[in-house]
């Protein structure tokens, strides 16, 4: 007898909220708006509609041209109330793709490179 899918499968399946998509209208509007809270484990997604912590939604960050910054799953892990002073979600990316993640990789070297210079200025 052959099984179906949900009996070959190993993992538990969990459905999908929500399609969480930004349109910007270059990098540096990303890198104003949302790097600052961007990590290699996950990104603070400034919302007054956060969805609630445990909840899986899909990640799309792309140009006004069509050019993709950060696209893929993450987890609700964190939520800040839409009355509070940083209203949003923090998310932890679960799965995201190598042009995704060389993305996130290049504002992480950069902002490290940033604060080295920085704590040098202030040593001398």
């Amino acid at each position: 007898m052959t099984k179906t899918g949900a009996e070959r499968r190993t993992s538990r399946r969990i459905p999908l909220k929500m399609l969480v998509q930004f349109r910007l209208d270059d990098m540096d509007e990303f890198l104003r708006e949302h790097a600052v809270n961007v990590s290699a484990g996950g990104i603070f997604v400034r919302t007054s509609k956060p969805h609630p912590e445990g909840s899986m939604i899909y990640l799309q960050f792309c140009l006004t041209d069509g050019g993709k910054l950060i696209e893929g799953l993450g987890k609700v892990v964190h939520v800040n109330p839409p009355d509070s002073a940083a209203p949003g979600m923090g998310v932890e990316f679960v799965n995201i793709d190598g042009e995704s993640q060389a993305t996130i990789d290049q504002i992480m070297n950069e902002r490290d490179a940033e604060l080295a210079e920085l704590e040098e200025l202030m040593a001398d």
